[in-house]
């Protein structure tokens, strides 16, 4: 299967937030996602996004990363999704995605890449395994949602 992997434009926003609302559904969480294409334009200067084309015009697939700092070793790269649709996995669209987020990061020296995986996605755990992924099961995730940031006491 021939496609492209290209840095994403505004214009790709509908069909990237649709990606993004897919993924969701994949991941059991489809009401958690509340970003717009508006949201995307406002913010679009904190977030990067290549995608895969497999014609003009046709995503099929995402990475969507931003640059971060970890106190142990500096500048980083986090993956915040990796998302190819279901009917176009298998044809190494996923790898090339990942390939691209690991060239970015090699060219802008950045001493740590790092991303999620849930526990039970097999297909992306042995992707991310034979690629040379350390996966951790010992760190936890904390978060707080818009509400619980309002609402946050100690």
């Amino acid at each position: 299967m021939n496609f492209n992997i290209r840095k994403a434009t505004e214009a790709d926003f509908p069909q990237i937030l649709a990606l993004i609302n897919e993924l969701a559904a994949f991941e059991k969480a489809a009401a958690k996602v509340t970003n717009t294409v508006e949201q995307m334009q406002r913010e679009q200067h904190l977030f990067d996004c290549y995608v895969a084309e497999i014609e003009p015009g046709e995503i099929v697939g995402m990475a969507i990363w931003f640059f971060a700092y970890y106190t142990w070793v500096g500048k980083s790269l986090y993956l915040d999704d990796l998302y190819v649709k279901e009917s176009f996995r298998k044809h190494k669209i996923g790898s090339a995605l990942l390939r691209k987020v690991f060239e970015i990061a090699s060219s802008e020296a950045c001493k740590r890449v790092r991303w999620q995986v849930l526990n039970w996605n097999e297909p992306a755990i042995k992707m991310y395994t034979k690629s040379g992924a350390e996966i951790d099961d010992e760190w936890m995730n904390c978060s707080f949602d818009s509400e619980g940031i309002k609402n946050f006491y100690l």
